[in-house]
């Protein structure tokens, strides 16, 4: 018994070992990507937290309170803000402390002080020496944001220079300037992000002196909001003066000189929200301008480089849903053109790469190793690893690249390097860890397309729904297809020219023998009749009326005709035009089709009913799907180019489907100013109040359908009270 207690002990310690060695990150966060249609995909983890470098670990002798800002060096020495403590703490590149700079002594010989630091950047260039040996030079940036100025730094963190208040006729009188970060490029040139200043970035010469606003960020306002303040006195505007950009929040430059700049003004989170699904740029949370102030950045992913898309929920997170747009306060920039964003009211870090693909989301809320409470800064070191700060803790979390991390860098360092049989065992190894990693199909889909195999960089475009690189690798099997089968294009061209001429042909023959036979028409000539009301719609609508050259039997074939080819063109268009594979059924496309026109026909015969209009119901039911007729010649035209036109030639697509529209809407107009015998103006008007009388109808029959519901509830409740009781 006695043996049997101390193995069931042994057992136990054993298992308490186990579990204690599992890293903690594994019940931290998950990371994943998004699909096409925004569900997040989980991927395998590509940074692990390491260490939570805090107070208690950095020992210091007043410790950090509330940081805003964090940097590093090519050496691996961490560079914090403390602005409530008026200070920038100095770590080495093991994390222990290293110095802070508070006082110094200025370029007056007078002893000065930082107040309200907010923000840091480390500057480094390569200055040839006399002796033509590169030298490394170093200056470090301060946000001195209650002083407004900024303050440099050399490498041994003494005072350099500083650079106060620009000044310039744009500014404003009463504007006030509150730096919170900058950024400096290889000539020294420096672009400062003020907390008040909604102009844009503002950029100085290494003087200091002011050169301009440069990448402002677009304002939105409402219909409302414009109409409201044309009644506005002048004490009233004077007071909510109207803000035509908004500020940005922080900013970095990478070694091309490129000004990466955040954004997450509270009354903008609509319009990041909307440029999520949208694509819209211009209301970007992040932007990557030139030194022009233009956007230069890519954004060939599902969604634009913005943070969270599934709004309406946390995307395999552990604490409750968050809703609404990514608040992002940061931006870092890692090796081989990828870049890091990170959501301050989710705690995620977003990566992507140069060509705003993303390539993970990891990090999450809460307490655990690798959790955050509230970010607000993030960077690289030289080695690779990414540190987060946690304003809240006042701690930073260190994470370290996992060997899925370093394969995705490895792999976009062989592409940049092109490289590219190296890249393609590199995409091939990450599909064996992430099958579900587009980043990785787009790279097997370019090294294909590189040596020609057409069709299996299709494939590997496909899985990856990249439509631009499958429109490439088609149009190159269509230019081969050319070559070889060239004589056969202008057969089949003339082919169905003359198809359609001679479809023309009869259709005439017939209904010339139909108009002067004075027999009852047969439904051959009814239904070829709509041949020449399509091009003959006054005679043709006139006689469809008063010469009965038309049937409810032709009106209804053509409808259910028009609802096929509707059928056909939804399940029948090529993988370019129709990449998620989405149709709707036959019935959806007959509701679609069949409810606007009973929808008119009722609205208009309720109206010209009323202002003596000559056409029944019937009468205008029957000209409304005569008029339905181009939809039967060129939409499957339309539908058969998309097997044989690529992205760029989509505009054939559009004009034919254009011309089909525009062409049943005319027909629609004059078929039914002709079946009223109403003039162009009496008949413009009807229409216009044809489709006011529609959206009445419409909501009449959603207000009445509530009812029933509430009535049938209603009903339901008072039955099932009285079986209640009952029982």
């Amino acid at each position: 018994m006695k043996k049997n207690m101390i193995r069931i002990v042994v057992l136990l310690c054993l298992m308490a070992t186990v579990i204690g060695c599992i890293p903690a990150s594994a019940a931290a966060y998950n990371t994943y990507t998004y699909s096409i249609g925004g569900q997040s995909q989980a991927s395998p983890d590509a940074y692990t937290p390491e260490r939570v470098i805090d107070n208690q670990y950095l020992d210091l002798d007043v410790a950090l309170n509330t940081p805003t800002s964090i940097e590093t060096d090519s050496d691996g020495n961490v560079y914090i803000a403390d602005p409530n403590n008026n200070r920038i703490v100095v770590l080495n590149k093991y994390y222990q402390f290293k110095a802070e700079i508070t006082t110094f002594v200025n370029d007056q010989g007078v002893d000065d002080a930082l107040t309200g630091a907010q923000g840091v950047f480390i500057w480094e260039n390569n200055v040839i020496d006399e002796n033509g040996e590169a030298e490394m030079t170093r200056r470090l940036y301060v946000a001195d944001t209650e002083n407004a100025r900024i303050v440099i730094f050399d490498s041994d963190l003494n005072y350099y220079d500083h650079i106060e208040e620009p000044e310039s006729e744009v500014f404003e009188e009463d504007e006030i300037y509150k730096p919170v970060a900058m950024a400096a490029d290889a000539a020294g040139r420096l672009y400062v992000v003020s907390s008040t200043t909604y102009q844009g970035i503002i950029a100085l010469t290494p003087e200091g002196e002011f050169s301009g606003y440069i990448g402002a960020m677009k304002a939105s306002f409402s219909p409302l909001q414009l109409l409201w303040r044309k009644f506005m006195t002048k004490e009233q505007l004077e007071q909510q003066p109207l803000v035509l950009s908004h500020e940005y929040n922080n900013i970095t430059i990478d070694d091309k000189g490129f000004i990466y700049i955040t954004c997450n003004a509270e009354d903008l989170m609509d319009e990041f929200a909307s440029a999520v699904q949208s694509g819209d740029a211009n209301f970007a949370p992040v932007k990557k301008l030139n030194t022009a102030g233009n956007d230069v950045m890519r954004r060939n992913g599902f969604f634009i480089p913005a943070g969270e898309v599934n709004f309406r929920s946390s995307a395999l997170s552990s604490e409750n849903a968050i809703t609404g747009a990514s608040s992002i306060v940061d931006v870092a920039l890692g090796e081989e053109g990828t870049w890091s964003i990170i959501d301050q009211k989710r705690s995620k870090v977003f990566t992507y790469d140069d060509n705003g693909e993303l390539l993970y989301v990891f990090g999450d809320m809460g307490s655990q190793l690798g959790n955050l409470r509230r970010a607000v800064g993030l960077t690289y070191d030289a080695d690779g690893k990414l540190l987060v700060l946690d304003g809240e803790t006042s701690s930073f979390t260190v994470y370290k690249r996992t060997e899925y991390g370093d394969l995705l860098i490895t792999a976009i360092r062989h592409n940049n390097e092109r490289r590219y049989d190296l890249a393609e065992e590199d995409w091939q190894d990450i599909l064996q860890r992430n099958n579900n990693f587009d980043a990785a199909y787009i790279g097997l889909g370019d090294a294909y397309y590189r040596r020609g195999q057409w069709d299996e960089a299709m494939e590997m475009y496909k899985a990856a729904y990249d439509l631009d690189g499958y429109s490439d690798a088609f149009h190159m099997i269509r230019k081969e297809w050319v070559e070889k089968n060239f004589i056969w294009i202008p057969i089949v061209a003339v082919a169905v020219c003359l198809l359609y001429v001679l479809v023309f042909k009869y259709a005439r023959k017939v209904n010339v023998k139909a108009a002067v036979s004075g027999k009852k028409k047969t439904f051959k000539e009814e239904i070829l009749y709509a041949f020449h009301v399509i091009f003959h719609p006054f005679d043709g609508y006139w006689d469809l009326k008063h010469e009965k050259r038309g049937s409810m039997r032709s009106a209804l074939t053509i409808l259910a005709v028009t609802v096929a080819v509707f059928a056909y063109q939804a399940v029948g268009q090529a993988y370019l035009f129709n990449p998620n594979g989405g149709y709707s059924s036959i019935f959806a496309q007959l509701a679609g089709l069949l409810v606007p026109l009973l929808l008119y026909c009722a609205g208009n015969w309720c109206l010209t009913t009323l202002f003596e209009g000559e056409g029944s119901f019937k009468d205008i039911f029957i000209a409304s799907c005569y008029s339905l007729t181009p939809i039967i010649l060129l939409v499957p035209l339309s539908t058969l180019l998309t097997h044989v036109l690529t992205n760029s030639e989509a505009g054939f697509i559009s004009l034919i489907n254009g011309i089909c529209y525009v062409w049943l809407f005319l027909l629609l107009f004059f078929g039914t100013m002709t079946t009223h015998d109403f003039t162009l103006g009496k008949n413009l008007l009807m229409t216009i109040l044809t489709v006011v009388v529609m959206m009445v109808i419409m909501f009449v029959a959603v207000l009445f359908s509530s009812l029933l519901v509430k009535m049938v509830s209603f009903v339901s409740n008072i039955v099932t009270e009285l079986e209640y009781r009952m029982s």
